[in-house]
């Protein structure tokens, strides 16, 4: 089990240029949440939903992890299996920037789920000329992302690492979306000493042992030098 759990969301990869998606308005880029992150959606535009997460898999070429990514990539080296990473992120800076060990919790924007055989796939090009699935050959492929009103992955592995770890850190998170919110309350019953390392105090900041501000890219190495110091 790992000592080390880490908490990453969209604050960390936003310092590379990916958008976080929602807006104040509570829009995801000019659309309804309700329109492109759920099932529903899906069913009733399917077309919608393909063309807004091509262009997101698209984008994904034009941007580079961050400082913080390859801190955290740097850590692992020498950690090994004792830090896992736990993204709610669905780019793939985290293993872009060097990192093996982690847990997209919220799906994969380079995988394509497939309705029929259940089967994700690595994927890079576009789904909204309904290609078939490289397994069962259906042509029911959709993004591999963990829309609302679905169960997150991996959410038993999760939960056992939260109740061995020594330490948690929660990175560029709100606080506010839940299972993941709950993490730090989960891990502090277990014994676990909490930090969050945030641009401003997120929702739960209260919860965490230590709330640290600034930009990921300053913070996670300082944070990362500390760990390998003690």
């Amino acid at each position: 089990m790992p000592q080390i759990v880490v908490l990453t969301g969209a604050g960390i990869s936003a310092e590379s240029g990916v958008p976080t998606f929602r807006d104040a308005d509570g829009l995801w880029e000019g659309h309804r949440v309700e329109d492109v992150a759920t099932p529903e959606g899906f069913e009733r535009d399917r077309a919608t939903v393909q063309r807004f997460y091509d262009e997101r898999r698209a984008a994904l070429a034009t941007v580079e992890p961050n400082a913080a990514h390859r801190a955290l990539a740097e850590l692992e080296e020498t950690l090994g299996t004792g830090l896992l990473v736990v993204t709610q992120n669905i780019d793939d800076l985290h293993e872009r920037a060097g990192s093996r060990n982690v847990i997209h919790m919220h799906g994969e924007l380079l995988k394509a789920l497939c309705r029929s055989c259940g089967v994700a796939s690595p994927w890079s090009g576009t789904l909204l000329d309904e290609p078939a699935c490289p397994g069962c050959g259906a042509h029911e492929l959709r993004p591999d992302v963990v829309w609302f009103g679905e169960v997150p992955y991996e959410m038993d592995r999760i939960a056992d690492a939260l109740s061995e770890a020594s330490t948690f850190v929660s990175i560029g998170t709100s606080g506010a979306v839940y299972p993941a919110a709950g993490f730090v309350q989960h891990a502090r019953r277990h014994g676990a000493r909490t930090l969050e390392l945030n641009l401003e105090p997120s929702e739960g900041s209260h919860f965490f042992h230590e709330s640290r501000q600034g930009r990921a890219g300053d913070l996670v190495p300082l944070w990362a030098r500390e760990v390998l110091w003690t």
